[in-house]
């Protein structure tokens, strides 16, 4: 299987509000830029939609370093929530319906497709493809204005 590493990051003014994000995807010497955006929705759904974006675009099975700085997405996968949702008929902990959950349903189906390993990374930071994914969402917010 390839190797790659994906960063994603999704951003919104307002929350709802416009939104957008943005992907990288790295595979050896080769990078690629992806983003998108959507008139009203919220930062977490640009978060979980840029997962997708980024996975969707991979045209055969990879081993994927997903890197994101959203706690909601990477927690949702690493601390087993994603798990319990599907459990549980995407009911939460606290018994309400899971938010996103066209978007996870989405990303579930992609994880049965890559091996894929999801790591946190810190926001606005010293990290080069996490801040150009910033700025690839933020990019897509000001289209849409």
């Amino acid at each position: 299987m390839k190797a790659v590493s994906v960063y994603t990051d999704g951003a919104c003014s307002g929350n709802p509000g416009k939104g957008g994000w943005g992907v990288i995807l790295i595979y050896g010497n080769n990078e690629k830029e992806l983003s998108g955006g959507e008139e009203m929705t919220t930062n977490n759904r640009m978060e979980v939609y840029a997962a997708i974006a980024g996975l969707s675009a991979l045209k055969e099975r990879c081993d994927v370093t997903l890197y994101s700085d959203s706690a909601y997405l990477v927690n949702a996968i690493r601390e087993g929530w994603l798990n319990a949702w599907k459990k549980n008929g995407y009911v939460n902990a606290a018994n309400k319906p899971v938010k996103n959950r066209d978007l996870w349903e989405k990303l579930d189906e992609l994880l049965l497709r890559h091996k894929v390993e999801f790591v946190k990374v810190k926001g606005h930071a010293d990290n080069e493809y996490n801040n150009r994914c910033d700025a690839l969402a933020r990019g897509e917010i000001k289209k849409l204005n």
